[in-house]
């Protein structure tokens, strides 16, 4: 049997992360906390001693995806461990633990102690949970990305205090709190002289920026404006931004910016002013009109994406053709569409207007299809047009691929001279 102890054994470590650029981020640092402790990253394909999961739990589909991971880690490698953290493993942890094969369980509050709990961990034990009521989770670790030069994800803000009666992430995450400012200005420098040039920031509300120790002492636009003064950061990304936290100051201010680009992601969920109230949702879709506006009277060569909800409790047809009319008759680029999901301890739940799976899957692909429109639409707009491209290192069967800064992707055949660097580029 396979009893002593890891530390002694184990030399590799594979990560994987299930969901948003926010988990990608905290992955990334778990593995370099883990390499500092001597351990090897492996691809997640590879026979590793560690498998570590970062899950989601957004959608049944992310809790689904999770438990197929660890029977695909059974099957390759039995004698590895296995741990699997995150927002499903904060809200479901004995759920978890009963899969065949987890070996570790470690909630919101020990997600960054993974070094110290490997160390102190024997394969062979019953499954261990490592968690607490969210209700104690307070504290800010700073995460980024680092799988290459070019772009890396850079978390600022953690936790939210809105009560959306669809999402558990304030269940999983806890409160909203921030790191400082004078911290993330030492993140940035730090990743500039990595040489990286493309900083996108995320969190849980990423516009809720500014709570320290329980305390409101900045905001975001003060955040952007420091990050802006960074000599050796070209670009900036806002990931996701509510659109009452999107005041008309700060697009007002990334329209001057010449390093903050010219694109947003602005979550709306629902065209219907109805459902956006049983959403509890802390704007109108007047307010969401308003601002792609006043982005686009701006910044005309903006994109603008859009997160959306379908099938949500007591949609009906009339609702979904008011989002699809809205949505059709807005200027945006582009949509992450969702089909809505039951999740335990949700206010949703207690609507009863159920929408049937089949129409909610219609109705996500009459959406996707709308996304495809408006994405050919803005990019057509764009042709004759030139944009600075930033290109990623990886080659890709001899091509490679980088962003506009209005978030264009770029194809093109590889060249070793343009890997990290702006080009001008006639669209």
């Amino acid at each position: 049997m396979y009893l002593c102890s890891l530390v002694e054994t184990a030399k590799t470590i594979a990560l994987h992360t299930l969901g948003c650029k926010l988990n990608f981020s905290e992955t990334s640092t778990l593995g370099r906390l883990m390499e500092k402790e001597g351990f090897i990253k492996k691809d997640f394909e590879d026979i590793a001693d560690v498998y570590v999961i970062n899950t989601c739990s957004v959608t049944e589909n992310a809790d689904k995806e999770c438990r197929q991971l660890v029977r695909r880690i059974q099957r390759k490698n039995d004698k590895a461990v296995v741990v699997v953290t995150g927002c499903y493993a904060q809200l479901k942890p004995s759920e978890i633990a009963e899969i065949p094969g987890v070996d570790l369980v470690l909630g919101a509050s020990e997600k960054f102690n993974l070094p110290k709990h490997i160390k102190d961990f024997t394969k062979g034990d019953d499954t261990k949970i490592c968690s607490c009521d969210i209700e104690e989770v307070n504290s800010f670790n700073t995460s980024f990305s680092l799988s290459d030069r070019t772009r890396t994800f850079l978390k600022v803000q953690d936790g939210c205090d809105y009560s959306c009666s669809f999402c558990t992430i304030p269940l999983a995450r806890g409160k909203s709190r921030s790191n400082s400012i004078e911290n993330v200005i030492q993140d940035a420098k730090k990743l500039a002289a990595q040489g990286v040039k493309e900083i996108v920031l995320t969190g849980v509300n990423l516009g809720d920026f500014g709570i320290v120790n329980g305390k409101r002492i900045t905001d975001f636009h003060s955040l952007c404006k420091e990050l802006d003064k960074i000599d050796d950061i070209h670009r900036y990304r806002i990931s996701s931004i509510e659109p009452n936290l999107l005041t008309d100051e700060l697009i007002e201010w990334v329209a001057s910016s010449d390093k903050f680009m010219p694109h947003f992601h602005i979550p709306l969920q629902s065209g219907s002013n109805v459902l956006l109230g049983k959403m509890r949702r802390r704007y109108k879709r007047e307010l969401y009109q308003e601002k792609v506006s006043l982005i686009k009277k701006l910044m005309p060569d903006c994109a603008i994406g859009v997160d959306v909800i379908v099938g949500f409790p007591s949609e009906g047809e009339e609702e979904f053709k008011e989002t699809f009319d809205f949505l059709h008759s807005i200027d945006v680029s582009y949509l992450h569409v969702f089909t809505y999901s039951e999740r335990d301890n949700t206010k949703a739940l207690e609507i009863n207007e159920v929408v049937p799976i089949s129409i909610r899957n219609q109705r996500n692909k009459i959406l996707r299809n709308l996304s495809f429109q408006k994405m050919q639409y803005f990019t057509a707009s764009q042709e004759g047009k030139k944009r600075k491209v930033l290109f990623e290192q990886e080659n890709k069967n001899g091509m490679m691929e980088g962003y506009t800064d209005n978030y264009i992707r770029i194809s093109t055949p590889f060249r070793k001279e343009w890997v990290n660097h702006e080009i001008e580029w006639q669209l």
